[in-house]
């Protein structure tokens, strides 16, 4: 089986003289899995459909906020309605008031919240937020973990570096990187072992509750809420990521499925139906710091766009009416993974599966995944071949191993088998 893509070959090789490196996100750029990226036309429920009229079913769901599929008629009409009222004015709206009470009335920690463009706008303004308040400079972050491109978020200093961090990415200063601690994920002790190292000097611990960026990795038992009781012990401000879990794994996001609340919360993507946005939130007298209620500034031109507000209230709002969706979402996961785990045993294959709800990952690796140096493991060659062999039949995943994959609603039980099916023509390709 063999699709023709040429022409989104045409389009990158044009890209390329006019955007860097042809793409304007990194991971697009199949980089991580070799050949050429494909540039899409459209998208319709479970399917994405390239330049070239292929068609192709959908594992990513724009890294997650397709949570109902794509194209879904009640956001498309929530649009197609607040269209007439101008894209944009700078000024209040009520939709923005709407969406601020929605969200505050589903997520757990969220007692006033402020509406931004991306995900990265969110975490800068968080951080930023959480200093401001305990007047400390410092935070710690988790290998692996990714928060937008903010400079403090680009740092790799190792469980090891207690006092001084190292850019990893050319562009940030050694100073920025000082503020930055990092320790491995689901490691308790080397989080004290960083608190002890810069009493009173820590402002926040950021950190997605349920990973995404190094493929899907949960928390281990007693994790979260270990960092829980270390923040409330320290005067620390514990921030949760949910840019991609928040309203995917539950209505509340991880927070609510996991039970442990954090002083703030990022998120993004689903609360924009699909748009591009983001928000921040927390505790009153957190968020009451930000200007023009606090003195810390943080503003935004286009921040509650009102064709964002739109798409975002029928997303929320959809997930909100239909509790029983979640159910749904984690059955048909379950079939998936469950399926591509015995697809695996059948042809004496011995890979690693992480899933918490609508989010899973295959690693090729055979040991547990547990952080960033286990996911690292992974043989990326293999992963490369596989992602090639299930294009080919159809199927789009994420192209890197180091990211997860997104169920949408629209995956139906004979969509599950028509993936399963393509999934052991794969695995068997890699055998050949």
């Amino acid at each position: 089986m063999s699709l023709i893509h040429t022409t989104s070959q045409e389009l990158f090789q044009r890209a390329q003289q006019s955007i860097p490196g042809g793409v304007n996100s990194p991971v697009r750029a199949f980089r991580a899995v070799g050949g050429k990226p494909l540039f899409m036309k459209s998208a319709k429920g479970a399917y994405l459909y390239d330049e070239d009229g292929n068609q192709y079913l959908d594992l990513i769901n724009s890294w997650g906020p397709m949570i109902l599929g794509h194209a879904h008629e009640e956001i498309e009409k929530a649009v197609r309605d607040a269209l007439p009222g101008s894209l944009s004015f700078g000024a209040p709206t009520r939709r923005e008031v709407e969406m601020a009470e929605l969200i505050i009335s589903m997520v757990p920690s969220v007692e006033k919240v402020r509406m931004v463009n991306s995900g990265t706008e969110a975490t800068m303004s968080a951080i930023r937020v959480a200093r401001g308040y305990t007047g400390r400079d410092k935070m710690i972050k988790f290998e692996g973990c990714y928060h937008g491109h903010g400079d403090s978020f680009l740092i790799a200093a190792g469980s090891g570096a207690i006092t001084l961090g190292v850019p990893d990415s050319p562009g940030v200063t050694k100073g920025v990187a000082n503020d930055t601690l990092t320790a491995p994920y689901n490691d308790l002790e080397a989080v004290q072992t960083l608190i002890d190292a810069n009493p009173a000097q820590i402002a926040a611990i950021i950190l997605e509750p349920v990973v995404g960026n190094m493929g899907l990795v949960p928390p281990a038992e007693g994790f979260l809420q270990g960092l829980r009781d270390l923040c409330t012990k320290e005067g620390i401000v514990l921030i949760f990521d949910e840019v991609m879990t928040g309203f995917r794994l539950a209505k509340g996001g991880a927070q609510e499925l996991y039970g442990v609340t954090p002083d703030m919360t990022t998120l993004g993507k689903i609360i924009g139906g699909g748009m591009p946005v983001g928000a921040y939130g927390g505790k009153v007298d957190i968020m009451n710091s930000v200007a023009p209620a606090g003195p810390v500034y943080q503003a935004g031109t286009l921040s509650g766009n009102p064709i964002a507000m739109s798409a975002g209230m029928a997303a929320l709002s959809y997930l909100n009416e239909h509790p029983e969706l979640y159910a749904q979402l984690q059955q048909i996961t379950d079939k998936l993974v469950n399926g591509t785990k015995q697809n695996m045993q059948e042809l004496g294959l011995n890979y690693t599966i992480n899933q918490v709800g609508s989010m899973y990952s295959v690693f090729f690796t055979e040991e547990p995944v547990t952080d960033f140096a286990s996911a690292k493991t992974s043989d990326l060659e293999l992963f490369g071949r596989y992602f090639h062999q299930m294009l080919q039949r159809g199927i789009y995943l994420a192209p890197s191993q180091f990211e997860t994959l997104f169920v949408s609603s629209a995956i139906t039980d004979d969509l599950a088998e028509a993936y399963l099916a393509a999934n052991r023509e794969a695995l068997q390709a890699l055998q050949a």
